[in-house]
């Protein structure tokens, strides 16, 4: 399936049609933007009484039904759809929400905005930032963007950095007990905090030139302000729903949803957001790596939830390429993240035909696998199958 490029529908047209709606069906891509997109439009709907569905998915594909009203978030799809292209869909979700009459929640369209790698206040997110700030649900403070207040828990499992201590929590916490930092963080601890960060970040091992400039969308955070958010900055809640899209789409969906998310709930996004982060980052700790024109290849051992994240890591932090490609080629899968839209859902589709395997993604990431890599038997996968497919997608970019 190619993806389109026809523009999102303005936030007046899209409410208009939702408020008519029966019944609505939103579907949502694998990524924390767009689980917070869908939460954004499902608490409308819920507010306005208008009864829908929410799922998550790869390669999303609109299915109205009969007398539903069928809406993707993050691709391309469908009659009706919020893309996601050129801006955070978080944004015009939080807009559309808006129009309909609700009061949406802005926190959870900024960390939408992080997830999506953009910064708050920026690509259409004023408005929310905005409403944050005056009803001082957020504060800007030096420091790092995690979602926990223990900060060796935050730094081992973070995917907005990648540190020589990322996914080893033993190994950050001797790092923190260097610095000396006091068990009630000012402003100056936070600073201290920060730097520590992002030295760390710049002279890892095989840090890349762009590893200085990703690192800084976790510096300087919007901190969460008393109730205002389960997590304690919104870079942090965005690193929680983009694990949790991968890792639990349904957790993700009904933290998103949740306008006061039980402490069970918190917990449980806790818990697979730092199983996630540390696999992601172990996975790139023992991962072979190749350099091409174009293109920087990981070959991984990694869970098909965790390969993007590798690949997105790989592309933050360690490639000197504008392509990271994650492999895990006894399964048979493959993960690519690019720098900017170049075009790799359709790449990826292109290069699994080629060998009969599934392709999936959107502009700037997306994935293949064999065929037999998502069915029980993953011995029918071969490292053929997916090693000719990365040839494949390496000539497409």
């Amino acid at each position: 399936m190619t993806e389109a490029t026809s523009a999102t529908p303005a936030p007046d047209a899209l409410a208009g049609v939702l408020a008519d709606a029966p019944f609505v069906r939103l579907v949502a891509t694998d990524d924390g933007d767009a689980v917070a997109a869908a939460g954004l439009l499902a608490r409308a709907l819920r507010a306005v009484g208008t009864p829908f569905q929410v799922r998550v998915s790869r390669d999303p594909t609109p299915d109205a039904g009969d007398d539903a009203v069928a809406v993707t978030v993050g691709a391309d799809r469908g009659p009706h759809a919020i893309t996601g292209a050129g801006r955070p869909a978080s944004t015009d979700a939080f807009a559309t929400a808006r129009a309909l009459g609700d009061d949406p929640d802005p926190v959870v369209a900024l960390a939408g905005v992080v997830a999506a790698g953009s910064v708050p206040g920026t690509d259409g997110s004023g408005d929310a930032l905005e409403m944050a700030e005056r009803s001082e649900r957020v504060r800007r403070r030096p420091g790092v963007a995690l979602p926990t207040a223990d900060l060796a828990d935050g730094l081992a499992a973070s995917t907005l950095v990648r540190t020589p201590y990322s996914g080893d929590g033993e190994a950050a916490r001797a790092a923190l007990a260097d610095v000396g930092l006091p068990a009630d963080l000012d402003d100056d601890a936070h600073r201290r905090l920060a730097s520590l960060v992002a030295v760390d970040v710049a002279d890892a091992e095989g840090a890349s030139a762009r590893a200085a400039s990703a690192v800084e969308r976790a510096l300087r955070p919007y901190a969460t302000v008393g109730d205002a958010a389960p997590f304690e900055t919104v870079g942090g809640y965005a690193d929680v729903l983009d694990a949790l899209a991968r890792e639990a789409p349904g957790t993700g969906v009904a933290l998103a949803l949740d306008a006061d998310p039980s402490d069970g709930l918190r917990t449980a996004a806790l818990d697979a957001w730092r199983t996630h982060g540390l696999a992601a980052h172990r996975a790139l700790d023992d991962a072979a790596t190749g350099r091409y024109d174009g293109c920087f290849v990981v070959r991984a051992d990694a869970a098909e939830s965790v390969l993007p994240t590798v690949a997105r890591l790989a592309r933050d932090f360690r490639s000197p390429e504008p392509v990271a490609v994650a492999v895990d080629e006894a399964a048979g899968r493959l993960a690519a993240a690019a720098v900017e839209p170049l075009g790799i859902g359709d790449a990826c589709r292109s290069a699994a035909t080629e060998f009969g395997g599934d392709g999936w993604g959107t502009a700037d990431r997306g994935g293949s696998a064999a065929d037999g890599a998502d069915g029980d038997d993953e011995s029918e996968a071969t490292d053929g199958d997916i090693t000719g497919a990365l040839a494949a997608l390496r000539e497409a970019l």
